[in-house]
């Protein structure tokens, strides 16, 4: 089970991160509080070390955009949170992640995806997509067809992530707002998000 830690802003907490030995780290390039601007991900992006998977993460942006940005920040990652068509999908040359919301549709569409991932998060709240600090039932994606492929993602946080784990048990967790601190990552909170889902991840494997 593997470890995305999203909305990262800073270096100091991208360093943070993979000192803490995250598997993923999301750059936000869609609008949103999280926002980065490709120079200020550019020089984030050079001082991770290559253990670290780096993940940009887009809403129905320009297909030219995202060449570039995979092209200037070597992403790993390509993380779609809009309508973006198949024929769109086929042409970004890197292993994507399609999220798709928690409804009854949402997973519908989840199940006809060839992304390398599904990330199934909480509907949008207003027109934000992600990041909301929201949970779901997740007793909804049980037994669904995909969970070998599955991200966890909505209001997981160090207080309900073992309940999330044992419930829905995904090939990985995405969380942004669930380890910040008055709007601002916390890197105690990374801390204890990350110990808390290896040590689950060692039980399962033991």
């Amino acid at each position: 089970m593997f470890i995305k830690i999203c909305g990262i802003s800073s270096i100091d907490t991208a360093l943070a991160v993979a000192d803490a030995n995250a598997d993923m780290i999301g750059f936000v390039f869609a609008p949103s509080k999280r926002q980065l601007s490709i120079p200020q991900a550019e020089e984030i992006a050079k001082k991770l070390p290559h253990t670290i998977q780096k993940v940009g993460v887009f809403v129905d942006e320009p297909l030219e955009n995202i060449l570039s940005i995979i092209e200037k920040l070597n992403l790993d990652i390509v993380q779609l949170h809009g309508d973006e068509s198949i024929a769109y999908q086929k042409k970004i040359p890197i292993p994507i992640i399609k999220a798709f919301p928690a409804t009854t549709e949402g997973l519908q569409q989840a199940n006809q995806s060839s992304a390398k991932y599904i990330l199934i998060d909480s509907p949008p709240v207003q027109s934000s997509r992600g990041g909301n600090g929201v949970t779901f039932n997740w007793n909804m994606l049980k037994d669904q067809p995909f969970t070998d492929k599955l991200i966890l993602a909505g209001g997981l946080n160090t207080d309900n992530i073992l309940e999330a784990i044992q419930t829905v048990r995904p090939a990985g967790v995405d969380v942004s707002s669930g380890v910040e601190l008055n709007g601002k990552k916390d890197v105690q909170k990374i801390n204890q998000f990350i110990t808390k889902v290896q040590k689950e991840r060692k039980d399962v494997l033991q």
